[in-house]
């Protein structure tokens, strides 16, 4: 390696190269069509994430004139100016993918997007009565007498800009802006002998123009769409009611700087002028789309009945073979620990967990973590139930989960209403641990019922996120957990653990020193291995000891689901460490590491990617998972996907990604994985069949 290369990929570039990889499953044939359509609507709805944080984020330091390399040695302007060509690109094979792909094949199969200028004259007279009832009586058009007076418009919704011919007597063009907001639906249902057919209600509002504009000669019109600076953290260090600062930043973001400007390829120059000026962008920043702006609606049609063949085979979550149907919980727990890996296995022992314990007399306490959760979330209602019948209940909501601030400003509310003890995170740090920890009077005293998670207590997105559950009433984990609850809650200082480890007081020292001790055992010509599974992998300091573990000859092997700023394969560098990346039909979201320490595998699940923020301004934790069968199947499942040759994409030195190229048999990691979540049931009730258990009458002492 010479010395002029970085020893880090930049960060920015590595996420838009994950964004590549699920844009790669939408252009990808051998996938259904109503699921390639579904990773398109995702590329996109990412894309728009990534503008409002990441690029809003450079905006603000460049505006600063602050010009620090980051570890890549790119400076924010230089960083601004790579994101902007790659996510162009990004862009021109999104449209391609939709209009050249998607669009023709969905309408052979009977899905068809029928535009203005194609509505038959029946379509056209069904959706003048649908823009006379209720488009025409809901949208507002705004003159807009100058740039000056542009009206402040809604974050990623769809507008209309509209030119009219100058007034009698003046030259001056005149413009008016038609929000179209969110109330009216975006897919209008047409007529249709054959499939689904719709319209768009832009299109309805751009054909039908002359309407809002009676007398008057509309000399051009075109849809638009922003996005908005949404990078503001809030200084909770000064604010006395974080309640109503987190309050204050949603207000805050939606009069965010533009960062990003999408038009209708076919926009006029005047047009486009008028709202760069408006604005206050450049040309760097307006995107034109060969096709409809905001591909991430779409993702309404992958759900349309009527067309199965068109979608995945069903994977339905499968119970636990380790949990009899209406036995409970804590009857299971008291006998053995049980790891539930999801989407292939139900979350539902986690809501029944917390629902038995909600209507328990025996459970004196809980103690949870929320940081995102459904809208409607059973979870939620049973803490407050709990609270209600008189148990002690202590939830910390984490308000600065972003994105979901306005949701869990609800939550905390109602939870505080119903008589729960509601913490609003740790000044200074976002909470970002999974963990309930149930306290129950049993004969024999007190026991702790533990849940320790890899994704959040939302039963929506665990059917389709890939996490790890562990359940368990172990002594030590117990106190831990609780040990944890109380330095975060209240004033104490944090204490030492006897199993678990957290950020950011120990997790970072625990993860050099596990790292450390295979660099050692390899330079002492032990064997040695690390394996981690992870959302993202972006911290130099332990980046840097994975690199000295490559270069004492320990392998690596990493699974990173999306940004990635190691380099692997670099000879003398790391030459031993290899990177894969796994997207497949569910998101990649449980962090799994393990281990070889000297042949006796330590296996951990944990909250944290290895990132700054996760490691130093979260707080997250670290689990041990000593269980026997659970310790093997976690390995077992690292594995499954280390040894997947269908999905897998392999990092590059230079940061690309290439599929994997392997004559070997056919494996697919979350095939497999279902595959054996199925075959665990199977063999469960086989074993059921040979056991004969009578029936006791009530209050029998039979010993079984």
């Amino acid at each position: 390696m010479s010395e002029n290369e970085p020893r880090f990929l930049n960060r920015e570039l590595s996420w838009l190269e994950f964004n590549q990889r699920v844009l790669d499953e939408a252009r990808d044939d051998s996938i259904p069509l109503l699921e390639r359509l579904k990773f398109l609507a995702i590329t996109s709805s990412n894309l728009d994430e990534f503008f409002m944080v990441r690029v809003g984020g450079l905006r603000l330091l460049i505006d600063r004139r602050l010009s620090t390399p980051d570890p890549s040695g790119m400076t924010p302007a230089e960083q601004l100016q790579a994101v902007i060509e790659r996510s162009r690109r990004m862009i021109r094979d999104q449209y391609a993918c939709f209009s050249d792909d998607l669009e023709p094949k969905l309408a052979e199969a009977g899905i068809k997007r029928v535009r203005g200028s194609e509505l038959s004259e029946r379509q056209l007279r069904a959706v003048g009565q649908i823009f006379d009832a209720e488009i025409f009586s809901v949208l507002t058009p705004m003159a807009v007498v100058s740039a000056e007076e542009f009206p402040l418009v809604a974050n990623q919704t769809l507008n209309v800009c509209v030119q009219l011919a100058p007034a009698p007597n003046s030259t001056e063009p005149r413009f008016a802006i038609i929000p179209l907001g969110r109330a009216l639906p975006r897919f209008l249902t047409l007529g249709s002998d054959r499939g689904y057919a719709f319209v768009l209600l832009e299109d309805v509002v751009r054909k039908l123009i002359d309407r809002f504009f009676p007398g008057e000669d509309v000399v051009a019109h075109a849809s638009f769409r922003i996005t908005r600076n949404a990078d503001f953290a809030l200084r909770d260090d000064l604010a006395p009611d974080i309640l109503a600062g987190m309050e204050g930043i949603l207000a805050a973001r939606k009069h965010g700087q533009c960062v990003r400007l999408e038009v209708d390829s076919d926009i006029s120059p005047e047009l486009l002028g008028f709202l760069k000026k408006s604005l206050h962008i450049e040309d760097r920043e307006v995107f034109p789309a060969r096709g409809p702006l905001d591909l991430s609606a779409f993702m309404q049609l992958a759900d349309l009945p009527g067309f199965e063949s068109l979608k995945n085979e069903p994977w339905p979550p499968q119970d636990s073979p380790d949990i009899k149907a209406g036995e409970s919980m804590f009857d299971v727990l008291s006998r053995r620990d049980i790891l539930l890996y999801h989407p292939y296995q139900s979350f539902e022992p986690v809501l029944r967990l917390i629902e038995e314990a909600a209507a328990d007399p025996d459970v004196l306490a809980i103690k949870q973590i929320l940081y995102r959760t459904s809208r409607k979330s059973p979870i939620v209602a049973a803490l407050a139930r709990a609270a209600q019948r008189g148990k002690y209940v202590t939830v910390i909501v984490e308000l600065k989960a972003r994105f979901d601030e306005a949701r869990n400003i609800e939550w905390a509310r109602n939870l505080e209403e119903a008589g729960v003890q509601v913490i609003y995170g740790v000044k200074g740090l976002k909470t970002h641990a999974k963990v309930c920890v149930i306290v129950r009077r049993e004969p024999h005293g007190i026991t702790r019922y533990v849940h320790f998670g890899t994704g959040n207590y939302n039963e929506i997105t665990s059917r389709v996120y890939s996490d790890a559950s562990f359940l368990t009433s172990n002594e030590e984990l117990g106190a831990d957990a609780v040990t944890f609850f109380n330095a975060i809650t209240g004033y104490s200082q944090p204490q030492n653990y006897r199993r678990i480890e957290a950020a950011p007081t120990g997790l970072r020292t625990r993860l050099l020193e596990l790292i450390d001790g295979e660099t050692q055992r390899k330079q002492q010509g032990q064997n040695a291995l690390i394996d981690a599974k992870l959302n993202s992998l972006v911290d130099p300091e332990i980046i840097n000891a994975l690199y000295a573990a490559s270069q004492a000859g320990v392998p690596v092997r990493l699974n990173v689901r999306g940004i990635c700023c190691l380099r692997p394969g670099v000879p003398g560098l790391s030459e031993n460490i290899t990177v894969v990346s796994i997207v497949d039909r569910y998101l990649e979201h449980a962090r799994i590491l393990r281990f070889h320490h000297g042949g006796d595998d330590l296996v951990f699940i944990s909250s944290a990617d290895w990132m700054p923020r996760n490691l130093d301004r979260r707080i997250e934790l670290f689990v041990p998972i000593e269980d026997p069968p659970s310790r093997a199947r976690l390995i077992s499942i690292l594995e499954t996907y280390f040894d997947d040759n269908v999905k897998a994409r392999v990092l590059l030195p230079n940061g690309h990604y290439e599929r994997l190229k392997s004559r070997k048999k056919r494996r697919r990691a979350q095939e497999r994985l279902y595959e054996e979540a199925v075959r665990l049931v199977k063999d469960a009730e086989q074993t059921r069949q040979t056991i004969f258990e009578p029936h006791r009458a009530p209050g029998s002492d039979i010993e079984q």
